[in-house]
């Protein structure tokens, strides 16, 4: 039969054992939430992308976004009329390769993939070709401060990015 210290001390141990479980229950949840929490304008895995328009200059932006295990990216640079214009950071043609990924090089893109090179001014003016997928004005939303692209619109194309986008 255990006396009274071994009772208060399994007690204890009942205790500790049972605040260290609850803490890392804890550490696991938020982590998995981390992944779907905005940060300065970046969007994590699920939610929408918010482009702030009061950073967007003639030098391109990245914003990433993730569907899954899916990594994409969505890219938002000022024209020469002042408009900013949004795309995916993919090319249309090159879409299946890991380097179908645009770098900017002065006032141009080129695709890592094949070498097209893409003026600023024409992102989100055409489809097709390989240039950068645009993003229209009627999939996204404005207000006063922010470009907001859907997390429903990321998710439905995220087949233009191929599992090891950005890779290689």
């Amino acid at each position: 039969m255990l006396n009274k210290k071994q009772n208060i001390s399994n007690l204890q141990l009942g205790i500790i054992i049972g605040i260290v479980a609850l803490l890392f229950v804890v550490i696991v949840v938020s982590k998995l939430n981390l992944g779907g929490e905005k940060s300065n304008g970046v969007s994590g895995q699920g939610q929408d992308v918010e482009i702030k328009k009061s950073e967007i200059t003639e030098t391109v932006k990245f914003y990433p976004a993730k569907v899954g295990n899916k990594n994409m990216e969505i890219l938002a640079v000022k024209a020469s009329d002042g408009t900013i214009r949004t795309a995916f950071n993919t090319c249309q043609v090159c879409n299946g390769s890991p380097k179908a990924y645009y770098k900017q090089e002065g006032d141009i893109l080129v695709c890592q993939n094949c070498g097209n090179q893409f003026s600023m001014d024409m992102i989100e003016q055409q489809r097709g070709g390989c240039n950068p997928v645009p993003i229209y004005k009627e999939n996204k939303s404005e207000d006063g401060e922010n470009i907001i692209i859907s997390k429903e619109f990321i998710e439905q194309n995220k087949e233009l990015f191929t599992d090891n986008w950005k890779t290689k």
